[in-house]
Order: C-alpha cells, then sequence, then structure tokens
C-alpha cells in the first residue's frame, strides 16, 4: 500500500506543476532513498537530448537491468553517407537496423542465387563485395567510433 501512496504523490506533484522538473524547482522530498535516486535518475535522462539518435552524444544510458544501452559514440562521420545509402538505410541508422538490411540485401544479391547466367552472378558478386563492404564500415564505426 505505501508504494501506491508514493506513487499517488509522484502524480499529485507532477500534476500540480506548471512545468517539467527540470526548470530549476526544488522536488518535494519523500524521504525514500531509492524514489530519490529514482527521480535523480529521470531527472539526467530527460536532461540528455538524442543521446539514442544514433548521430549524436557520447553517453550511454543504462537500462533497468544494468546492461549499458550503446549509444553512437560520436556524431555520424559524412564519409559513411554513402554506405548508409548502400544498404537502403537512412543516415545514422542504428547498428541493429543496419544488421537487418545487410541480411535482407545479401540474401536478394548473393551470388549463389544467380547460378544460371553468368552476367547475373558477376553482377551480384559485385553488389555483395558492395554490401559488405559497406557493412563492415558501418560495424566498425558503430563498434569503436572509428572509420
Amino acid at each position: 500500500m505505501a508504494i501506491l501512496d508514493r506513487l499517488a504523490g509522484v502524480f499529485r506533484s507532477y500534476l500540480n506543476s506548471n512545468g517539467d522538473w527540470s526548470d530549476g524547482r526544488e522536488r518535494r522530498s519523500y524521504g525514500d532513498p531509492d524514489l530519490e535516486q529514482a527521480f535523480d535518475e529521470l531527472d539526467q535522462f530527460l536532461s540528455r537530448k538524442n543521446v539514442y539518435a544514433g548521430n549524436s552524444g557520447s553517453e550511454r544510458a543504462v537500462s533497468g537491468d544494468g546492461t549499458a544501452w550503446k549509444a553512437s559514440p560520436k556524431p555520424v562521420p559524412e564519409e559513411l553517407r554513402g554506405c548508409f545509402a548502400e544498404l537502403g538505410v537512412e543516415f545514422g541508422a542504428s547498428a541493429e537496423q543496419c544488421k537487418a538490411a545487410y541480411w535482407r540485401l545479401l540474401k536478394r544479391h548473393h551470388p549463389d542465387r544467380h547460378n544460371l547466367n553468368e552476367n547475373d552472378r558477376k553482377k551480384a558478386t559485385e553488389k555483395s563485395a558492395k554490401i559488405n563492404s559497406a557493412y563492415e564500415r558501418i560495424r566498425e564505426w558503430h563498434e569503436t567510433g572509428k572509420i
């Protein structure tokens, strides 16, 4: 029951405020260190901008289970714009989006799928090499922050 009372107090304080909690006003103290820590984490999270957009910020947020969510270490370099276009994803897409596009394109353009015609096989080999190269550059940048 105490958790519901605290939750009701949180809602009341939010509904009674005229702005967000990060405008410099003091928050009401609830006397519970866990709740205070949760508010502090919420304030830190809300004060960050575009951390998860994939193309800005250098911070890493921590999920509820303590594992780090990957955020791009630096803004996306312009040299990778062609690589993102080769994979057919938007510039600055996440590593997961790039990986999914990579596998989808590799299935479609794999040389083994084009065995019947030598010309088609040659084109598929070239296309799959471009796809591999683009994905490797993006993957390297997502992992290390370097091209």
